[in-house]
């Protein structure tokens, strides 16, 4: 395997990963500022309701587009890695 196709593949994969974590990171930064300014508003301060409203943003927003991630999984694989392992 040539270097270039080494690191084209390897800066493909990393786009990919950056593109599917955009919107699970982008509900869990804007639910935890929400959260967050919340307590700082009332003063109540438990540790669980940090934790659950996130985890149900981030569970709800991963069923939401889980078409779009294995799409572009499945797009990735088909265009770059299987063409080079059956290449050699």
């Amino acid at each position: 395997m040539d270097e270039a196709v080494f690191y084209d593949t390897l800066r493909q994969g990393l786009w990919v990963a950056f593109t599917i974590s955009i919107p699970i990171l982008t509900v869990a930064l804007v639910t935890g500022l929400v959260v967050g300014l919340f307590q700082a508003l009332t003063s109540v301060q438990e540790m669980t309701l940090t934790f659950v409203p996130k985890l149900a943003a981030i569970v709800g927003v991963f069923w939401a587009t889980m078409a779009f991630m294995t799409d572009t999984l499945v797009d990735f694989f088909q265009n770059s890695l299987i063409p080079i392992i059956a290449g050699g």
